[in-house]
């Protein structure tokens, strides 16, 4: 009886352990998720109930602060700004997964004359802050005539100037066993084959982190975007926002302005919570390995 007792006791405090680490992990999930759901409500305010009430419910519903604000504050409506964000960070995405995967796979497979030292050179790269490169690249793009244009973003992609993403696949694939590689190699498959056929679809989780934390990175982007893109039609949504707050004047609609903020966020939120399974694995495999 004493034995069974101690189970049940023992049992007891484990399921009270679960509640309180649930509740705890409910806690931070409700902070966490507070300033989108008040920044969705805020969109339907006005100006008085934004600054003057407490409540995160707005008075009434109404979609003016929507339709308002999609329409922009010039001649442009927040469908060029869409437009405009989805041809620079689409692109931008594609290149940077075509490009970085296949350096990582070269690093991470083949053997080649100082290839320690270009791998010291590129992972030392990560460690320069943005200040420090923008002037130069800033000077080197503009003479090669690409200021005002997308290709600042677009290029770097296609060239895999992004260690960090080269080095989260570099670390993948060293957990994928060299054995799938010598078989593919015995059944007469080139190097390019055994990448794409037997590879690529293994390192999916990989793959679906570098999409997930580029288009992030670029869509919310404000800092590169306002150095290399300077005409109002060029304008991606991180711009529009900056551009809707300054040409309002001293009475800025902050209904429209949270109501466009809240729909610029839509594409990004879908794609993690549609890929963070893949995102989870990938992220949770790199390191495991060296």
């Amino acid at each position: 009886m004493n034995r069974n007792f101690i189970m049940r006791k023992g049992k007891s405090k484990k399921g009270l352990r679960k509640i309180i680490a649930y509740a705890f992990l409910v806690l931070i999930g409700f902070f966490m998720v507070y300033p989108l759901v008040w920044l969705f409500f805020a969109a339907f305010k006005n100006n008085q109930e934004l600054f003057g009430e407490l409540s995160i419910l707005p008075k009434s519903f109404s979609l003016d602060s929507f339709k308002n604000g999609w329409k922009g504050s010039g001649q442009f409506s927040y469908s060029t700004f869409y437009l405009n964000t989805l041809e620079l960070v689409i692109p931008t995405v594609i290149c940077t997964v075509l490009s970085t995967g296949i350096v990582a796979y070269g690093f991470a497979r083949f053997k080649f004359p100082f290839k320690k030292l270009l791998f010291f050179l590129m992972i030392s790269t990560m460690m320069l802050p943005d200040a420090v490169i923008i002037i130069p690249r800033y000077v080197a793009f503009n003479k090669l005539g690409w200021i005002n244009t997308y290709l600042p973003f677009i290029m770097p992609a296609l060239f895999a100037c992004y260690p960090f993403f080269i080095f989260m696949q570099i670390q993948f694939l060293r957990g994928i066993p060299k054995e799938l590689d010598e078989s593919a190699y015995v059944d007469g498959c080139n190097p390019f084959i055994i990448y794409a056929k037997i590879l690529l679809p293994l390192m999916k989780p990989a793959i679906f982190s570098v999409i997930i934390f580029q288009f992030i990175w670029r869509w919310s982007d404000y800092f590169n975007n306002l150095i290399y893109i300077s005409s109002v039609k060029k304008y991606t949504l991180s711009l529009a926002l900056k551009l809707s707050i300054d040409s309002q004047g001293a009475v800025t609609q902050w209904n429209q302005v949270l109501a466009m903020s809240f729909v610029s966020l839509i594409p990004p939120m879908l794609l993690f919570f549609f890929a963070q399974k893949y995102f989870v694995e990938g992220i949770s495999t790199v390191g495991l390995k060296g």
